[in-house]
Formats: C-alpha cells, sequence, structure tokens
C-alpha cells in the first residue's frame, strides 16, 4: 500500500467520522450562517469610500510619525498595524467594529460608521500627530 492510499483512507475515515458526529455538523451550520450574516459589512468595508480614505489618510499619518502603516486583509478583516499598535476593523452581523489593540495585547473595541470621517478613528488610535 502506497502513501497515496494511506492519505487517502485516511481522509476517508475522517470524514465518515465527521458526518457522524453531531457537534460538527452544528459547528459548520453556525459557521456559515455567521458567514452569511457578516458578510453584506464585510461588502461594504471591501468597497466603501470610508475604507479607501481610511487607507490614504492612513498613509499620510504614518509619514508624519516617521512609520510605516502596514494594511492588509485577514478574510474579512482590514488590519492596520504602526509602531506595535494595532487596528482592526472587524465586520459583524450588526456592524463594523474597530478593535484598538496595544503592544501590552490590550484591546479596546468601538463601533465604525461607514459614513464618517475616518480621521477620528486614526486620531482614536495613533493619538494627535
Amino acid at each position: 500500500m502506497g502513501f497515496l492510499d494511506n492519505l487517502e483512507n485516511s481522509l476517508k475515515a475522517l470524514e465518515s467520522r465527521e458526518e457522524h458526529d453531531p457537534g460538527v455538523v452544528q459547528r459548520k451550520q453556525d459557521e456559515r450562517t455567521r458567514a452569511l450574516a457578516i458578510a453584506p459589512w464585510a461588502e461594504k468595508l471591501k468597497d466603501s469610500a470610508y475604507t479607501r480614505n481610511l487607507f490614504e489618510q492612513a498613509a499620510i499619518a504614518g509619514h508624519r510619525m516617521r512609520a510605516k502603516v502596514y494594511m492588509s486583509w485577514l478574510d474579512n478583516t482590514l488590519r492596520l498595524e504602526a509602531k506595535e499598535r494595532k487596528l482592526e476593523l472587524r465586520p459583524t452581523p450588526h456592524g463594523i467594529i474597530a478593535a484598538f489593540i496595544e503592544p501590552s495585547r490590550e484591546e479596546k473595541t468601538q463601533p465604525v460608521d461607514l459614513d464618517g470621517d475616518p480621521a477620528q478613528l486614526l486620531l482614536t488610535w495613533l493619538g494627535p500627530l
């Protein structure tokens, strides 16, 4: 029996075990329901003028601080990082939440208004420049 045969048998055994475990089925269904609930907010976050303005203003703020602001998408979450500080914009079923993560791993959250000005969010995150 070759390696691929072993791998195939192992995968089949895993799949059959998952099919008989009601916890796995429920967890997958819960994840799917949550993903469907946040999808509209995730799309708004990705396509909004607020996000484009946030990128521009974050780059300007980073230049003033003489620090690079790293921006990345982690699934549906937008993460900005500068000088050990992180800002994550997380879509939820009820809107967008901003999570401010300090180097000490302390986290503070607040709701985000996509019709507002991202400068206020940057001010809260980075402080006065």
